[in-house]
């Protein structure tokens, strides 16, 4: 596969699709230079038996033909004390053997606990502990697949207790001991900010950008005075403001995505879609 050109000093532009729409598909490979897919979404099933259906993994071989595929998972919980889900690596070994990944990332947060799952995704206490078992699950990624991996900061569900490092200074160590990149999501910083009072200039400040490999920007919902992380709606120029200021400071910046999920594309609808994927385009160019 060709990939599209792309200026120096520009990050490549991606959006998510989940697979089965073609219409869909058809105008985002003309306007997206890489299309991001969370294994968990695309995968039906329970327990042992959940796998990728054959005719999606037939989609996104074709579509591999097109434009690159980055993989960010959802289900992983790396930061699981009592171990990960190892039925979320199975899925991405589905899609690995189908199609060549330019990258993968996750989530730095934890799902489940004692194997049972929350309904939801919790940031990782900020201690010296967590931070070797999550290096050391980082390490056994990277030398499981050859594609580079990243993580992500998640939107905070509660007030953040004080640990051994500051937010930057907890992502910042990570990716220097483990050589992973960092995905910025610049929205759920926007949610931390609204919802607990956090410092993103004092944040930015402190944050090694050259770590940063990927952004993602999304455009939320707001409940009973807290800002959620649910990629249902357009970016705010707020947001596409922040983005642009993550992507001038971050030198090896490979892309910037727009989120959105399976269940908000009908409400959105693929003309809203595609001008976020133009507008987000313009705005870092």
């Amino acid at each position: 596969m060709q990939s599209k050109a792309v200026p120096v000093g520009q990050p490549a532009i991606g959006v998510t699709y989940e697979g089965g729409n073609p219409a869909l598909l058809d105008r985002l490979v003309e306007v997206a230079d890489y299309l991001e897919v969370a294994p968990d979404l695309i995968a039906t099933g329970t327990g042992d038996g959940r796998g990728i259906r054959r005719e999606i993994l037939d989609e996104w071989r074709a579509t591999a033909e097109k434009v690159e595929i980055v993989a960010h998972g959802v289900g992983l919980s790396i930061g699981s004390a009592s171990g990960w889900n190892e039925a979320y690596l199975r899925l991405l070994d589905e899609l690995a053997d189908a199609v060549p990944l330019r990258w993968h990332s996750e989530h730095l947060g934890y799902t489940t606990v004692d194997g049972e799952p929350l309904g939801t995704m919790l940031s990782l206490p900020r201690t010296e502990e967590a931070l070797e078992l999550v290096c050391e699950r980082v390490i056994r990624l990277q030398e499981r697949y050859p594609a580079p991996f990243l993580l992500e900061n998640i939107a905070r569900m509660l007030p953040d207790p004080d640990g051994d490092y500051d937010e930057a200074g907890f992502v910042n160590e990570l990716c220097k001991r483990t050589g992973c990149g960092l995905v910025l999501d610049v929205y759920n910083l926007q949610c931390d900010a609204h919802n607990h009072g956090f410092d993103i200039d004092r944040f930015l400040d402190a944050l090694d950008f050259g770590a940063v490999r990927e952004l993602h920007v999304a455009g939320g919902t707001e409940i009973e005075g807290m800002k959620l992380d649910v990629h249902s709606r357009e970016v705010q120029p707020a947001t596409v403001a922040l983005a642009a200021r993550a992507a001038a400071a971050a030198p090896a910046v490979w892309g910037a995505t727009y989120e959105v999920l399976p269940e908000a594309v009908p409400v959105l609808g693929h003309d809203v879609i595609v001008n976020e994927v133009t507008r987000l385009r313009a705005a870092l160019s």
